[in-house]
This record gives structure tokens, sequence and C-alpha cells, in this order.
């Protein structure tokens, strides 16, 4: 029996030796599993917080060498002070009562160097209907200009100095380099410079606020595509300077502003470059016209069309110019009723393949790449069906036939 005993006691032991040994074996094994893996994983860490070092260094030297390509703006506006000019014109007096003041009165704008053989690039509104009038430099020389070109629609004019009225040596003339307004981004710094209140050489900043807005022209029923927004201010006499990026380069030409909104309006560069030319050479820019007007599609529009969804998209016809390039082709305007609500209309969806969300789209795509004599082809919905007809674009007519009032953007 105490044998027995003795047994059970040593093989009780026995089990009790195996049973610690087994847990000491098991966390050694664990321990050593976690040392294996932190070992592994410390070059892939190490790697990794190397990467992010490195790109680190490559976010700074793209910020600095960002930092490097842009100018400060004391160098900008030294850079370009002597290229911005001040245009004077006589306003006729008025012929319903006039008085000493009358009869002296003067607009003011402003203007940039174009080229080095003496042409401004200003806008229409600040020559009017003026065939000569007076450039004045920053250091005070003083020149005679003729109007040599005006498009009242894009509200872009050009002048040439013929004259030296200060009898001073003239300066060399420095062109202002033309930037490219589609690569512009909302939020990016931009310079105005111009005579606002007849100021001299007066620069404010701000930002990009928008670069595909549609400014009306005021009396004509037409809107210049692509304007530029800013909150850099925009005054009385400012009209016809430049907007400039932080590189030096024209990247529009002020030319409206709401007084004291904050809110200021520029013609894009790329109209400038597009235009200028043609003015240069023959006076007068020809715009395409497709002989309609339209709206973007809203849902209120959209429950005037029978069947058709409230989300759906694209630009609505109103109304259609008789033997006008959309009226050839049978291109369908709205019917208002005895009540003023409007009733169907072919509904412009594409053109040319590209797909019409809203109006800016249209405007923007006839104007910036066609001209007077080329094809198009819209896609229109009608009657729960997709059409493509195609049309000949004409020469927009002239402005006398659409004027209701005299153009006055502000600042003038």
């Amino acid at each position: 029996m105490n044998s027995n005993i003795y047994k059970i006691i040593i093989f009780s032991h026995a089990m009790l030796y195996r049973s610690k040994l087994k847990i000491v074996l098991s966390i050694i094994f664990v321990f050593t599993t976690m040392i294996v893996l932190l070992i592994s994983q410390h070059p892939v860490m190490a790697q990794q917080q190397q990467q992010q070092q490195n790109s680190t260094v490559i976010d700074m030297a793209s910020a600095k060498k960002d930092d490097e390509s842009s100018l400060s703006l004391n160098s900008i506006f030294k850079q370009v002070e002597n290229s911005v000019v001040q245009i004077t014109r006589k306003v006729p007096p008025s012929s319903i009562l006039p008085s000493p003041e009358s009869e002296n009165a003067s607009a003011l704008g402003s203007g940039f160097v174009y080229d080095n053989k003496g042409r401004i690039i200003t806008n229409n509104h600040v020559v009017g209907n003026a065939k000569i009038v007076d450039v004045t430099f920053v250091d005070g020389n003083r020149y005679t200009a003729n109007v040599t070109g005006t498009d009242i629609f894009s509200d872009i004019a050009v002048i040439e100095i013929v004259e030296n009225l200060t009898q001073q040596s003239p300066p060399p003339l420095n062109p202002l380099i033309i930037g490219n307004s589609s690569e512009l981004e909302v939020g990016e710094q931009v310079i105005a410079i111009g005579n606002p209140f007849g100021l001299a050489g007066t620069m404010t900043t701000g930002i990009i606020s928008n670069a595909e807005r549609l400014l009306p022209i005021g009396g004509l029923g037409f809107s210049i595509p692509n304007a530029i927004q800013t909150d850099a201010l925009i005054n009385p006499g400012n009209s016809g300077g430049p907007l400039l990026n932080m590189n030096g380069q024209v990247i529009g030409m002020n030319t409206a502003g709401l007084f004291g909104s904050g809110i200021g309006f520029a013609i894009p560069s790329n109209a400038i470059t597009r235009i200028v030319p043609a003015l240069i050479e023959k006076g007068n820019y020809t715009h395409p016209w497709l002989g309609l007007t339209a709206a973007t599609l809203t849902s209120d529009l959209a429950e005037s069309i029978e069947g058709l969804e409230t989300n759906f998209k694209g630009v609505l016809v109103d109304s259609i110019v008789k033997d006008g390039p959309a009226d050839k082709v049978g291109v369908n305007g709205s019917i208002t009723d005895q009540y003023g609500k409007k009733h169907g209309g072919d509904i412009i969806t594409a053109i040319d393949g590209r797909i019409i969300n809203q109006n800016e789209d249209l405007i923007s795509y006839i104007a910036e790449n066609k001209k007077v004599g080329d094809k198009i082809t819209l896609t229109i919905y009608r009657n729960g069906q997709f059409l493509d007809l195609e049309m000949t674009l004409q020469e927009r007519p002239s402005p006398l036939l659409y004027l209701t009032e005299v153009p006055s953007p502000v600042p003038p």
C-alpha cells in the first residue's frame, strides 16, 4: 500500500513538472515569435519612416521652388509700373443743361502697353465713342493716342500713341507679358494695378474667386464668357488696367466691379490674345453667332416640359432669331402662355459631341473654339427623342440692333 502511494506521488510530481515545463516552453515560444516579428518589421518601419522624411523633403523643396518662381509684390509693381497708363477722354457736354463744368468734363480709365509700337490695351467703355484720347505714364509724360480698334461685345479696345504732348524724351516701351487665363485656379493670388479715382499707380491684391463667370454686357443681351471674378478692389478708374499673376503676367483686364462689395471682374487674357490681333488689323472683331437665346435648365423649367425628368440637364432654347443659323435648321424656341408661363422648347444637350450642362458651356465653347463660317452640330432633345442638327455660324449682327441702353459697366 505504501509503495503504491509512493508511486502515485512520484507520478504526480512528474506530471506537475512536465506541465510546468510545457508552460515555460510556451512562454519562451511566444516571446521568441514576438521578437522575430519585431525584427522582421523593423526594416519596413524604418523604410516607411525614411519615405516619410523623403516626402517631407520633396514637399519642402517643391514649396521652395514655387516660392522662388513667384515674385514679391514690390518687385512685381516695380516691374510693371512703367507699362500701366492713365487714359483720359473728353466727355461731350450735355445738350439738355450745358454748364462750364460739363464742357470740361473728362472720363478716366487705365490701360497697359501691348507692344513696342506704342499700342495700348484698354476697355471699350473707357474710350467710348472717342477717336483720340490722352495717355499719361507714371512718370508724367503725356501722349495723344488714336483709337485704332474697338469691340463692344468683349469690352476691348486698342489705342496707339501718335504724339508726345510733353515734348520730353519718350521712355522705352515695356510690353507686358500676356499669360494663359485657362490655367487659373480658384484661390490663386492676383494683383490689380490702375488709376482708381485718378490716383495713378495704385496696386490692390486679392485672389481668384472664380474663373468661369458670364459677365453681362449692359443693354446688349450678350455676355463675356469665362470672366474672372476677384476680391481685389476694382474701383472707378481701374477699368482697362491689368490683372496680374504672381509672375507679373497679365491674366486679365479689369473691367467692372460692384462698388463697396469686394467683387470685381476682369476680361480673361485668352480673350485679349484672341481678339486684339483682329482689332489691330481690321479695327473690329467678328463674333460667331447661333441666333438664339437660351437658359440653363432648372427644375422649374423642366416641369414646363411634359414627360421630362426634373433632374434632366441641358440648355433650354427660349427664343429664335428669324433667318439666323438656328432658325434655318428648325430649332424650336419655347412658347409663353397668357399667364407668362413658358412651355416646350428644344433642349440643347451637346455641341460637337461635347456635353452641355449649362448656358456657360455653350457660350464659352463657341467663343473660344469657333469662328464665323464654321459648322457645328447641336444635339437637342425634343419630344422624347435626341436629334443632331448641323448649322453654319453667322456673324453676330451690329450691336445697334440690340442696344436698349448706353452700356455703362462699373467702373467707368
